[in-house]
């Protein structure tokens, strides 16, 4: 696995340095796709304000089952013993939604855990109503992390750029309107060309595509910056050097269906993430299904023998089986990466119990 030896308060100072690839041409409405989307994402009418909130239209790991949180409780209580039981212990639900994770992982804590734990969620929508007064919620993380900061699938809604090759073998930022009409505008330049020809270098054959990743790696690089000591976790559809989409993998998402994206507000906009390029020097990457695996959901069925001995616990377990294998399935849930960023604690494949290398992606 390739590492990126940049410090990550190196990269967070860089995330307000212009960049061409970032100018909107006005013109008849025609803007680079990171402009347009976070209007349509963020903006006041924009989608994730919407009272519906994310549950409405796509499922997570966090709606699939209760069992992703109490997996990531399990992992909060092995960085509580790592850090050696400090008297607050965080955790930081970043892009939250509604508050399912955060409150799901509090009811899945250990009492004496729960009592040393400050819960925060991380979102830009209004606070839900009768929301655990334990829960803080605020629009960006705290300042300073003892704990765990776990980002689920909040990158591949970090807005960004796309690239597309022209005839004469140039990569162009690709313009759209907010009808969702698309035409190629100025040559990609400065720190995204440099960006594409690290992470995502594009061969000179007209139409070949990709999403220029340089906001998410800042924006990570910030989260990053504010766990003092303890873990970040990403949790992301994901693609790495050797295997990138040569046709991008922009998309949309509207009432739990693939939609083309549109950028007027009327669904999610989301692609995969390039998660080498967020890597920092210390972390690991894995698949859910490892990550899961490791902290106790294996999918397994229950015996036969407890239909008999116990029929209510044996439905109770098949169907949290069907869950767990829901959720490390190989073509879906399962095939999420997981990037952990360990910050003064030693590598994070121990809080995982022993993953195996031949299982890291």
């Amino acid at each position: 696995m390739e590492q990126d030896t940049t410090d990550p308060a190196d990269a967070t100072e860089a995330t307000n340095t212009a960049d061409p690839a970032d100018a909107a041409d006005p013109a008849g409405g025609w803007r680079g796709w990171r402009a347009a989307t976070e209007d349509a994402l963020y903006g006041p009418d924009g989608f994730y304000r919407r009272p519906e909130g994310p549950a409405g239209h796509f499922r997570t790991s966090v709606h699939a089952s209760p069992l992703f949180a109490e997996a990531v409780a399990r992992l909060l209580c092995r960085i509580d013993e790592a850090l050696g039981r400090p008297a607050v212990l965080d955790f930081v639900d970043l892009a939250a939604g509604r508050g399912e994770l955060v409150r799901g992982v509090l009811a899945a804590l250990p009492a004496d855990v729960a009592a040393r734990t400050r819960a925060c969620a991380v979102e830009i929508a209004d606070r839900p109503s009768g929301l655990d007064p334990r829960i803080g919620w605020l629009p960006e993380p705290p300042r300073e992390v003892t704990g765990l900061l776990f980002a689920n699938e909040w990158l591949d809604n970090v807005p960004v750029d796309v690239a597309e090759v022209d005839a004469a073998g140039v990569a162009r930022l690709v313009l759209v309107r907010a009808d969702g009409a698309e035409r190629l505008g100025e040559p990609v330049r400065g720190a995204a060309a440099d960006w594409l020809a690290r992470w995502w270098p594009l061969p000179d054959e007209e139409g070949l595509r990709a999403e220029i990743g340089l906001p998410r790696d800042r924006a990570w690089a910030s989260a990053v910056s504010r766990v003092a000591r303890g873990l970040a976790v990403a949790v992301d559809y994901a693609h790495t050097a050797d295997a990138r989409p040569p046709f991008g993998t922009l998309t949309g998402f509207r009432e739990g269906r693939g939609t083309t994206p549109v950028p007027d507000g009327s669904c999610d906009i989301t692609a995969h993430v390039a998660l080498d390029a967020c890597t920092f020097a210390g972390a690991h990457r894995i698949t859910q299904r490892t990550a899961l695996h490791r902290l106790g959901l294996t999918g397994a069925r229950p015996p036969i023998t407890l239909a008999s001995s116990n029929p209510t616990a044996y439905v109770r377990a098949l169907a949290q089986a069907g869950e767990a294998a829901e959720l490390t399935a190989s073509g879906g849930l399962g095939d999420f990466g997981w990037l952990l960023q360990p910050v003064g604690i030693t590598d994070p494949r121990a809080l995982l119990v022993d993953v195996p290398d031949h299982e890291e992606q």
